[in-house]
């Protein structure tokens, strides 16, 4: 269920880019946008469902399972107001401050716009307001924490389809009404996070967990928290930042480097979104569930055997879709894009940029996914400080690689902004890898009798082995009947629509059939106990 909302987020967000791109294109207008928009975004992952949603929902589950046996229901609730009371506190007084100082945020965000004082004074009035965004996202972040703790998916996974209702809504409607109309966009933003936070207080009142915002800094709940979310800002949220030191060198790149990165960066979180971040949200209620389990029993009640068994099987559903997706997102990348994006202020080359850039991204899909799946894994046992210390590694490599590839190697081959994506996805790989080290190691992830680690079985090798041939017989249909790229740019939007989704139904048919005739059935996939 969280797939298919967020799904139709998804889809919802991909017809907001295509308005977008016919409105404001890939020029100097959408570079200051996207740049305003991306702040605070950049943040929403640390204080809505990044480091603090993987730090509250642990914290919340304890207190679930320590006071509801109880019938105290009191405790739960002052949790939940202490950390409503100081998450909207601390927010609110950021807000005021980066409003005020807006001019400086920018420089340090957007350093390459200091000298185009057009693009500089845009980016900065639209910062002031799209930055309150950040408050009025993360309480909706928290009430989507607080909904996910007690097994009320759906509502969050759906809240983030207003956003794209209401970006959509001014563009169409508004923009008549503004000087530009990429101010129109701004305010959407600003919008769209009221109607998202009200949009779940119902919800939480129906399971009579309504927040009433004390400042309690004191309370043992929320110094637990803190603790927790200051080391986990950097473990969940590495991709975050590198996709922002992204923009950040971008800005000095020609104009339109931010867009091009942007549009393709959309396109590439597309799966990422449907499947990886929602089987991540889905299994971290029960893994923390399971860990606790494991902590207050002295035998083996088969806790760490689930615990087990949840990832592997989160990691074989990642599988199933990444590799498939990432193959498909090369192949594809310009018709993909034609036909989104192609029209009115975007143009051929644009696309062509955009192109190179998203098949860079698409290379780190699976480890983008796998990261996810991973952190939960550390996150549900209230660990922080392994996936931080894993994070700044992998921050670290992909800074060294921003510079190996845009300015090292630029005199041999002229990367730009692909090599900006290609070195954040080298950096994903890596992050990926240690965390996957990092949990086989673990000790509730052991096998008790040989001490090894288990997270991986026979069974997830074998179908890592269906996948890929599955994948070669895809790859072999699209290649025979994709079209010639020129016929794209001159085709009209129905032909394009059309040619592209006859693609998309052959290459799903033959990477399905594939897996069948190799053995994988949908029995295999069936959830496990997560507790």
């Amino acid at each position: 269920m969280v797939g298919v909302m967020t799904m139709l987020s998804r889809v919802m967000g991909l017809v907001r880019d295509v308005v977008i791109a016919r409105l404001i294109g890939a020029g100097g207008y959408a570079d200051a946008f996207f740049v305003a928009f991306k702040i605070p975004q950049f943040l929403r992952r640390l204080f809505a469902e990044g480091a603090f949603a993987q730090a509250f929902v642990p914290v919340l589950s304890e207190y679930r399972q320590r006071y509801e046996a109880e019938g105290n229901a009191a405790a739960i609730k002052g949790l939940i107001n202490a950390v409503c009371g100081v998450l909207g506190g601390t927010l609110f007084m950021l807000v005021g401050l980066v409003v005020l100082a807006a001019p400086v945020v920018t420089a340090i965000f957007a350093p390459g716009f200091i000298d185009q004082p057009e693009k500089f004074a845009l980016t900065q009035q639209m910062l002031r307001i799209t930055f309150p965004y950040l408050l009025l996202i993360s309480l909706t972040g928290f009430a989507g924490a607080i909904l996910n703790s007690y097994d009320r998916f759906v509502v969050p996974a759906f809240t983030p389809v207003l956003l794209n209702l209401s970006l959509i809504g001014f563009a169409l409607f508004a923009t008549p009404f503004f000087s530009q109309p990429v101010y129109a966009l701004a305010w959407a933003v600003l919008f769209a996070g009221v109607l998202q936070w009200l949009f779940q207080l119902p919800f939480l009142a129906k399971i009579d967990r309504l927040p009433k915002p004390k400042w309690d800094l004191k309370h043992a709940g929320v110094k637990k928290i803190l603790i927790l979310m200051v080391p986990a800002i950097f473990g969940v949220s590495v991709s975050q930042i590198n996709l922002l030191l992204d923009t950040v060198l971008a800005s000095f790149l020609p104009t339109g480097s931010v867009s091009w990165l942007y549009y393709s960066d959309r396109l590439a979180e597309l799966p990422l979104g449907v499947f990886g971040i929602a089987i991540a949200t889905v299994i971290l209620p029960g893994l923390s569930r399971l860990q606790l389990q494991n902590l207050s029993v002295e035998s083996n009640d088969g806790s760490a055997a689930r615990f087990r068994a949840t990832l592997n099987w989160a990691l074989r559903c990642i599988t199933l879709v990444a590799i498939p997706a990432t193959a498909a997102l090369i192949v594809l990348a310009a018709p993909i894009l034609f036909t989104l994006f192609q029209y009115q202020a975007m143009t051929a080359a644009d696309v062509a940029m955009s192109t190179y850039s998203l098949r860079a991204y698409a290379l780190g899909l699976m480890a983008f996914m796998a990261i996810k799946v991973l952190a939960t894994g550390f996150y549900a046992q209230q660990d922080m400080k392994t996936p931080v210390r894993i994070g700044i590694i992998a921050m670290v490599s992909n800074m060294v690689l921003n510079l190996i590839f845009v300015l090292i190697l630029h005199h041999y081959w002229q990367l730009g902004h692909v090599g900006l994506a290609l070195a954040t996805s080298l950096s994903a790989a890596l992050n990926a890898w240690l965390l996957f080290r990092g949990l086989s190691a673990n000790t509730l992830l052991s096998d008790t009798s040989t001490g090894k680690g288990r997270l991986l079985t026979s069974d997830y090798w074998r179908l890592l082995l269906q996948v890929l041939l599955a994948v070669l017989a895809m790859v072999a249909v699209l290649v025979w009947l994709l079209p010639e790229l020129s016929s794209w740019a001159t085709a009209s939007w129905a032909a394009r629509c059309y040619d592209l989704s006859m693609l998309c139904v052959a290459g799903l048919a033959a990477y399905l059939i594939a897996l069948w005739v190799l053995g994988v059935r949908v029995q295999q996939f069936k959830s496990p106990e997560v507790g």
